[in-house]
């Protein structure tokens, strides 16, 4: 297991060293640039140099002036010594302003994988456990639309049924008007409304694809071999579905919920920004329509090692929840 874990790390290595390079290089060529929306507001100032020199100065003083590989080589050098620089948009340390965004995104991920697996599992079990009745059907109705729906629909829908027509929740927002006047724990009920939509559409659109998953291997091992000798020796239903059908359907499972890990660090990009919740998702779109690279670089490298720890982590869990599992 050892030799196993320190191979992945270094072939992690190499994958993040290459994935960073495609970044770097996606980020310079990007439409839109600070250095160039800076360098034009400057130059129509009255007696002010011209664009093209502002350009010069703008680009030697924040390491552009290099070509892709140049500048991605002292990049890869600078981040091994975890110096990550300013942000260009937000004018604060990168570090600092990851770490002030990325908790909210953490904890509406954290709820919203909780009621994902409490509702797509067992309703995924269900499902299979009934196939081809009104129960299987009404699920597999529920998954698709789940899967079907865009984001951005399901949540303006949400948005004009509960705050515009209930006016049960804020359109948008972390905070209502009067938050400042509130109680330390009417301000946490204050903030705990305003994540109700956002977290609602998070679990509704991913809740369909567990749940047709969990279905379908439900399905595979209700067929095998091995539960049919257990009904065959007169275990009780219960037993057999959930004792020895279930822990065997949770394998592949580990696999998926792994993988999901990095989604409670990422953000929502499109659900914080339609709802103009503060998190790691929102914040990580304005830096990059506004041409932020060094913390647009910061955010995807971080995604990128956290999707490489995922993977390690769901092959690891796979081998401990399978015994037929073994790594050599």
């Amino acid at each position: 297991m050892t030799k196993f874990i320190i191979k992945r790390i270094l072939l992690s290595i190499v994958i993040l060293f290459f994935v960073t390079l495609i970044i770097y290089a996606v980020m310079r060529c990007l439409p839109t640039s600070y250095i160039e929306n800076i360098a034009r507001q400057k130059s129509m100032q009255p007696g002010s140099k011209s664009f093209e020199e502002w350009m010069t100065q703008l680009e030697a003083m924040y390491n552009m002036d290099k070509g892709i590989i140049p500048g991605f080589i002292s990049w890869w050098g600078q981040m091994l010594q975890g110096e990550f620089g300013d942000s260009w948009y937000y004018t604060v340390p990168v570090i600092e302003k990851f770490n002030d965004t990325v908790w909210l995104s953490f904890v509406m991920g954290a709820v919203s994988m909780f009621f994902e697996l409490a509702i797509a599992i067992p309703l995924g079990v269900l499902a299979a456990t009934k196939q081809y009745s009104r129960t299987d059907y009404t699920i597999t109705v529920v998954a698709l639309a789940g899967i079907s729906l865009p984001t951005f629909f399901f949540a303006s829908l949400m948005k004009l049924v509960f705050a515009v027509k209930l006016g049960w929740f804020d359109l948008f927002g972390l905070v209502g008007r009067i938050h400042d006047q509130l109680s330390p724990w009417g301000q946490f009920l204050d903030k705990a409304n305003h994540l109700v939509m956002p977290i609602i559409v998070l679990v509704v659109l991913s809740i369909g694809s567990l749940m047709r998953y969990t279905r379908t291997n439900m399905l595979e091992v209700l067929n095998s071999d091995y539960i049919r000798t257990a009904r065959a020796k007169g275990l009780p239903e219960g037993k057999v579905i959930y004792h020895h059908a279930f822990r065997n359907t949770l394998i592949p499972l580990v696999t998926i919920i792994g993988g999901s890990l990095p989604g409670l660090f990422s953000g929502a990009l499109i659900t914080e920004t339609l709802f103009s919740i503060p998190g790691i998702g929102f914040t990580s779109y304005h830096a990059m329509v506004g041409g932020d690279i060094p913390f647009s670089m910061f955010y995807l490298t971080f995604l990128s090692i956290l999707t490489l720890a995922g993977n390690l982590i769901s092959d690891i869990l796979y081998a401990v929840v399978d015994p037929r599992v073994r790594i050599s």
